[in-house]
Protein backbone atom coordinates (compact mmCIF):
# COMPACT_ATOMS: atom_id res chain seq x y z
CA UNK A 1 0.00 0.00 0.00
CA UNK A 2 1.01 3.77 -0.58
CA UNK A 3 2.97 5.16 1.96
CA UNK A 4 0.69 8.36 1.55
CA UNK A 5 -2.69 6.46 2.13
CA UNK A 6 -3.43 6.28 5.74
CA UNK A 7 -7.00 5.03 7.60
CA UNK A 8 -9.82 7.94 8.41
CA UNK A 9 -11.86 7.61 11.72
CA UNK A 10 -14.74 6.39 10.43
CA UNK A 11 -16.39 8.77 13.02
CA UNK A 12 -14.57 11.35 10.37
CA UNK A 13 -15.30 9.75 6.74
CA UNK A 14 -18.36 11.63 5.86
CA UNK A 15 -15.79 14.30 5.30
CA UNK A 16 -14.78 12.45 2.59
CA UNK A 17 -17.68 12.86 0.78
CA UNK A 18 -19.15 15.76 1.97
CA UNK A 19 -17.97 18.29 -0.73
CA UNK A 20 -19.68 16.47 -3.66
CA UNK A 21 -17.07 14.68 -5.88
CA UNK A 22 -17.58 12.51 -8.33
CA UNK A 23 -16.54 9.14 -7.53
CA UNK A 24 -15.06 5.77 -8.93
CA UNK A 25 -17.25 2.92 -7.54
CA UNK A 26 -15.02 -0.78 -7.23
CA UNK A 27 -16.37 -4.10 -6.25
CA UNK A 28 -15.52 -7.39 -7.06
CA UNK A 29 -17.11 -11.27 -7.05
CA UNK A 30 -16.05 -14.49 -8.26
CA UNK A 31 -12.98 -13.29 -9.47
CA UNK A 32 -14.49 -10.62 -11.45
CA UNK A 33 -13.65 -6.98 -10.54
CA UNK A 34 -14.92 -3.21 -12.31
CA UNK A 35 -14.95 -0.03 -11.47
CA UNK A 36 -17.64 2.36 -13.16
CA UNK A 37 -17.86 6.19 -12.48
CA UNK A 38 -20.69 7.77 -10.29
CA UNK A 39 -22.04 11.53 -9.75
CA UNK A 40 -24.75 10.35 -7.64
CA UNK A 41 -23.28 9.53 -4.55
CA UNK A 42 -23.17 11.16 -0.35
CA UNK A 43 -22.85 10.52 3.01
CA UNK A 44 -26.09 9.58 4.48
CA UNK A 45 -25.41 9.37 8.43
CA UNK A 46 -22.36 9.87 11.17
CA UNK A 47 -22.91 6.69 13.50
CA UNK A 48 -22.41 4.33 12.18
CA UNK A 49 -21.28 6.28 8.81
CA UNK A 50 -23.16 5.48 6.02
CA UNK A 51 -23.37 6.52 1.78
CA UNK A 52 -25.58 6.37 -0.57
CA UNK A 53 -24.74 5.41 -4.30
CA UNK A 54 -26.68 5.29 -7.33
CA UNK A 55 -25.86 1.70 -9.47
CA UNK A 56 -27.83 1.78 -12.88
CA UNK A 57 -29.11 -1.66 -13.10
CA UNK A 58 -27.29 -1.87 -17.00
CA UNK A 59 -23.85 -1.28 -15.30
CA UNK A 60 -21.46 -3.99 -14.69
CA UNK A 61 -20.59 -3.42 -11.54
CA UNK A 62 -24.17 -3.71 -9.66
CA UNK A 63 -24.24 -7.24 -9.69
CA UNK A 64 -20.98 -7.53 -8.36
CA UNK A 65 -22.14 -5.52 -5.47
CA UNK A 66 -25.09 -7.26 -5.05
CA UNK A 67 -23.51 -10.44 -5.27
CA UNK A 68 -20.79 -9.56 -3.09
CA UNK A 69 -22.35 -7.45 -0.40
CA UNK A 70 -19.45 -4.67 -0.63
CA UNK A 71 -18.25 -1.74 -2.49
CA UNK A 72 -15.51 1.01 -2.22
CA UNK A 73 -16.07 4.62 -2.95
CA UNK A 74 -12.89 6.13 -4.09
CA UNK A 75 -12.29 10.26 -4.69
CA UNK A 76 -10.74 10.30 -7.83
CA UNK A 77 -8.52 13.40 -8.18
CA UNK A 78 -7.48 16.24 -11.55
CA UNK A 79 -4.11 13.34 -12.06
CA UNK A 80 -7.38 10.97 -12.78
CA UNK A 81 -9.52 13.11 -14.96
CA UNK A 82 -9.26 10.75 -18.29
CA UNK A 83 -9.42 7.36 -16.34
CA UNK A 84 -12.93 8.72 -14.70
CA UNK A 85 -14.84 9.58 -17.90
CA UNK A 86 -13.06 6.37 -19.30
CA UNK A 87 -14.85 3.93 -16.51
CA UNK A 88 -17.59 6.09 -16.84
CA UNK A 89 -18.18 5.91 -20.74
CA UNK A 90 -17.30 2.03 -21.50
CA UNK A 91 -19.05 -0.58 -19.65
CA UNK A 92 -17.04 -4.32 -19.27
CA UNK A 93 -20.19 -5.66 -20.64
CA UNK A 94 -18.57 -4.25 -24.03
CA UNK A 95 -15.38 -4.05 -23.35
CA UNK A 96 -14.16 -6.78 -21.12
CA UNK A 97 -11.19 -5.31 -20.81
CA UNK A 98 -12.39 -1.74 -19.92
CA UNK A 99 -10.18 -1.52 -16.85
CA UNK A 100 -6.74 -1.76 -18.29
CA UNK A 101 -7.38 0.25 -21.34
CA UNK A 102 -8.52 2.86 -18.80
CA UNK A 103 -5.65 1.81 -16.94
CA UNK A 104 -6.90 1.43 -13.78
CA UNK A 105 -4.19 -0.46 -11.48
CA UNK A 106 -6.48 -2.46 -8.06
CA UNK A 107 -4.93 -2.87 -4.92
CA UNK A 108 -6.13 -4.06 -1.53
CA UNK A 109 -5.62 -3.40 1.99
CA UNK A 110 -5.79 -6.27 4.36
CA UNK A 111 -8.98 -7.52 5.90
CA UNK A 112 -11.22 -6.65 2.56
CA UNK A 113 -11.65 -8.36 -0.57
CA UNK A 114 -12.84 -5.37 -2.20
CA UNK A 115 -10.28 -3.73 -5.52
CA UNK A 116 -9.49 -0.07 -4.62
CA UNK A 117 -8.09 2.34 -7.49
CA UNK A 118 -4.86 3.00 -6.80
CA UNK A 119 -4.00 7.00 -7.34
CA UNK A 120 -7.36 8.22 -5.68
CA UNK A 121 -6.96 10.98 -2.72
CA UNK A 122 -10.04 9.05 -0.67
CA UNK A 123 -11.28 5.21 -0.46
CA UNK A 124 -14.44 4.20 1.45
CA UNK A 125 -15.25 0.49 2.19
CA UNK A 126 -18.73 -0.35 2.18
CA UNK A 127 -20.68 -3.24 3.37
CA UNK A 128 -24.31 -3.12 1.40
CA UNK A 129 -26.84 -2.10 4.08
CA UNK A 130 -29.99 -4.19 2.15
CA UNK A 131 -33.20 -2.63 0.90
CA UNK A 132 -34.16 -4.03 -2.22
CA UNK A 133 -37.27 -1.82 -2.53
CA UNK A 134 -35.02 1.30 -3.12
CA UNK A 135 -32.33 -0.54 -5.11
CA UNK A 136 -35.01 -2.08 -7.58
CA UNK A 137 -37.24 1.10 -7.87
CA UNK A 138 -34.37 3.85 -7.27
CA UNK A 139 -31.23 2.13 -8.18
CA UNK A 140 -30.04 3.90 -4.79
CA UNK A 141 -27.76 1.47 -2.72
CA UNK A 142 -26.97 2.20 0.72
CA UNK A 143 -23.53 1.49 2.43
CA UNK A 144 -22.13 1.21 5.68
CA UNK A 145 -18.93 2.20 5.58
CA UNK A 146 -16.53 -0.08 7.25
CA UNK A 147 -13.02 1.76 6.46
CA UNK A 148 -11.72 4.35 4.82
CA UNK A 149 -8.14 6.28 3.89
CA UNK A 150 -7.21 8.91 2.51
CA UNK A 151 -4.36 10.43 0.54
CA UNK A 152 -2.29 12.61 3.59
CA UNK A 153 -0.99 14.71 0.98
CA UNK A 154 -4.27 15.74 0.68
CA UNK A 155 -6.37 15.00 3.92
CA UNK A 156 -5.52 14.62 7.31
CA UNK A 157 -6.24 15.25 10.49
CA UNK A 158 -9.92 15.00 9.95
CA UNK A 159 -9.97 17.04 6.75
CA UNK A 160 -9.09 17.94 3.34
CA UNK A 161 -6.25 20.43 2.45
CA UNK A 162 -6.94 20.91 -1.11
CA UNK A 163 -5.29 24.70 -0.74
CA UNK A 164 -1.96 23.68 0.32
CA UNK A 165 -1.75 20.10 -2.00
CA UNK A 166 -0.63 19.93 -5.16
CA UNK A 167 -3.44 21.09 -7.59
CA UNK A 168 -2.96 17.07 -9.39
CA UNK A 169 -4.37 15.81 -6.12
CA UNK A 170 -8.13 17.98 -6.29
CA UNK A 171 -11.32 16.73 -6.57
CA UNK A 172 -13.39 16.16 -9.61
CA UNK A 173 -16.92 17.20 -9.98
CA UNK A 174 -18.56 15.93 -13.30
CA UNK A 175 -21.18 18.20 -14.77
CA UNK A 176 -21.73 16.42 -18.37
CA UNK A 177 -20.36 16.16 -21.44
CA UNK A 178 -16.95 15.12 -20.64
CA UNK A 179 -16.98 18.08 -18.40
CA UNK A 180 -15.36 18.02 -15.20
CA UNK A 181 -14.52 21.05 -12.33
CA UNK A 182 -11.60 20.72 -9.78
CA UNK A 183 -12.40 21.61 -6.63
CA UNK A 184 -11.33 25.60 -5.80
CA UNK A 185 -10.32 27.50 -3.09
CA UNK A 186 -11.40 27.57 0.20
CA UNK A 187 -13.64 30.32 1.26
CA UNK A 188 -14.52 30.50 4.77
CA UNK A 189 -17.29 32.34 6.78
CA UNK A 190 -16.77 33.73 10.35
CA UNK A 191 -18.02 31.59 12.99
Amino acid sequence: MDQHIKPVELAKSYRLLNHGPTVLVSAAHGGVENVMSAAWSCALDFAPPKVTVVLDKATATRPLVEQSGYFALQVPNVSQVQLTYDVGHTSALDTPDKLAKAGVQLFRVDGYDVPLVAGSSAWLICKVIPEPRNEQVYDLFIGEVVAAYADDRVFSNGHWHFETADPSLRSLHYIAGGTFYAIGEVVVAKT
